[in-house]
Order: structure tokens, then sequence, then C-alpha cells
């Protein structure tokens, strides 16, 4: 009887485990109820370049999400981010009261026999491997006392006039091997045509909205049945949760290449109404939003491939 009164006793006083999946994608939501998509930092608070770790690596993925999202509402300017540990080797310290930020790992293990110690295998005595997922916590460069700050600088935004066209961003897009042209009064991809329509330049607020409109519908083009065969785009028709699938991968994409390209995103007027798929996608599947940001980011890398090409060549 006491040997059970112990059992239950410590069932009951220990902590759940988390779910990262779902911490993640609960983050997002709240960002999404709350009118701020993550994806669309602007340079004016100094987020719009991807999120660096304290090496100067890019962050990848959910992560730049994540990321870009504590800089937005937490106003930090510097892209610059690591570990409690990391700031004490380099010889800083958090300041007190500093709140972290959640940013998540990716990886595979092999699982072991309990009794033999040997890899388990499948019925053709492959190796099997399972993937995880762990959450860790870091905090801006903004939040940490006793850096040598020469070692993360912020970005110098360079502000450009684009109310004229930009013959570098031109000539950038002129190299994705997709043909596109200014022409009527909507913005499209179409997959059959393998081509792009775009209204003129002169019909943009600003040039930095056209480039911005027109990395857009190139994230949509990589969806190709050539490039990155993707099954949202095929299936863009057949429901409206399938398009808005689709159109969340081509936002996050756009975002992510505008960072490298240094423009800002820019919203879509008509996208306002996918919100509410976006958010019960997210909510019905804990795991959509990643699959989005790795859509995007295959996406955005596959362009971003073609782009330096020129200047990859003339390196070799």
């Amino acid at each position: 009887m006491a040997r059970n009164t112990s059992k239950a006793r410590k069932t009951a006083t220990t902590p759940a485990r988390i779910d990262v999946y779902e911490e993640v994608t609960n983050q997002i939501v709240a960002l999404l109820e709350a009118g701020t998509r993550p994806w669309s930092p602007r340079w004016a608070s100094g987020a719009a370049s991807l999120p660096l770790r304290h090496e100067g690596t890019a962050y990848r993925g959910i992560n730049i999400l994540l990321l870009w999202s504590a800089a937005m509402t937490r106003g930090y300017t510097n892209p610059h981010w690591m570990t409690y540990r990391q700031a004490h080797e380099l010889g800083g310290q958090v300041r007190k009261g500093e709140k972290g930020n959640l940013v998540v790992h990716a990886g595979t293990f092999t699982p072991k026999d309990g009794e033999t110690g040997e890899p388990i295998t499948d019925s053709e005595g492959e190796e099997t491997s399972r993937a995880y997922l762990k959450r860790y916590v870091v905090f801006n460069v903004e939040q940490i006392d006793g850096l040598d700050m020469s070692k993360f600088p912020a970005p110098q935004v360079e502000i450009k006039n684009r109310d004229d066209r930009d013959s570098e961003l031109d000539a950038a897009f002129s190299r994705w091997p997709v043909p596109y042209r200014e022409s009527g009064s909507s913005a499209y991809y179409h997959p059959v045509a393998d081509s792009i329509t775009m209204p003129a330049f002169a019909e943009f607020v600003s040039g930095n909205a056209f480039y911005a409109t027109l990395a857009h519908e190139a994230i949509h083009s990589t969806g190709h049945t050539t490039r990155l065969n993707r099954e949202t785009l095929y299936e863009y028709g057949k429901s409206k949760e399938i398009r808005a699938a689709e159109e969340l991968i081509a936002e996050i994409g756009a975002a992510m290449l505008c960072a490298q390209l240094g423009m800002e995103p820019t919203e879509r007027e008509d996208h306002a109404a996918y919100v509410a798929s976006w958010l019960k996608a997210l909510r019905d599947d804990k795991r959509a939003i990643f699959r989005a940001a790795t859509a995007a980011q295959a996406a955005s890398e596959l362009i971003l491939s073609h782009m330096a090409a020129p200047a990859m060549a003339r390196a070799a």
C-alpha cells in the first residue's frame, strides 16, 4: 500500500516533458493572433538581416522566424545571438533579469538495443534512425555586458532610393531561369508556362515593393517539377488550405531572400485572408510551421545559388 502511494506521489510530481514543436508553434500562433507576422522584419528596427550565431554563421529555418520575432517585439537591432555559456566564455555577462529567446536544434540518432547495446535495424538490416528536436535558449548581444562589441557589429543599413530601378537587383533576378514580364494588374507565377507576370514597375509604391513581390513569385516558381517539385504548388487549386500552405512558404521564403538581398519583405495585402487559414493549420498540426520554414529555406537558397553563379565562377 505504501509503495503504491509513493509511486503515485512520484508520478504526480514528475515534471511534464516539454513538447518543443508545440512550444514553438504556440509562440508563432500568439504572434499571428497579435497581428505580427514573424517573417516580416523591418529595416527600421534593424531586424531585417538574417540572425547570426556568435561566430557569424546565419541561423536557418524555423530559428530565423523565432529570432526575427524576438528582435521585432523587443527592439533589438543587432543580429548576433549566443547562449549564456558562450557569452561567459567570451568575457560577457547576461544582465540580471534578461529573458532568453527560444531556438531549436534538429538532429537524428540511432537507437540501441537495451540488452545488447547494438544499433537497432529495420527488416532490411539498415540502422534505424530517429529524428529529435532539442530546445535551447540564446540571448541577443544587446542583453549582454562586457563583450568586445567590435566582434559583433550591427549591420550598416544602406537606404537606397528605389523609386528608380535597381540595376544590381535586375541583374540578380535575370539569372534566375524563370522569365518575368510586366503586364496587367496582378502578380502571379504560372506553373504550366513556368513564367512570372508582374504589374509595371511604376504601379508599385516603391522599388522595394516591386522587388520584394518579385521575390515572392520567384519562391513560388521554385516548386516547379524541374526544381523542388513542391506538392503545395501543384495542388494549389484544390483547396483553400493548400493555397494557404503554399503562400506561407512563399512569404517566408521571400523574407529570407530579401534579407540576403538587402531588402525589406513586403506584406501582400491580398494575403490578409490567409491569416485565419495559417492559424488553423498551425493549431491542427504542430509541425506545419517547421515544414513551411524548411521548404522556404530550400527555395530561397536555390534562387540565391543562381543569383551568385557569376561571382562564384569568377572566384573559381
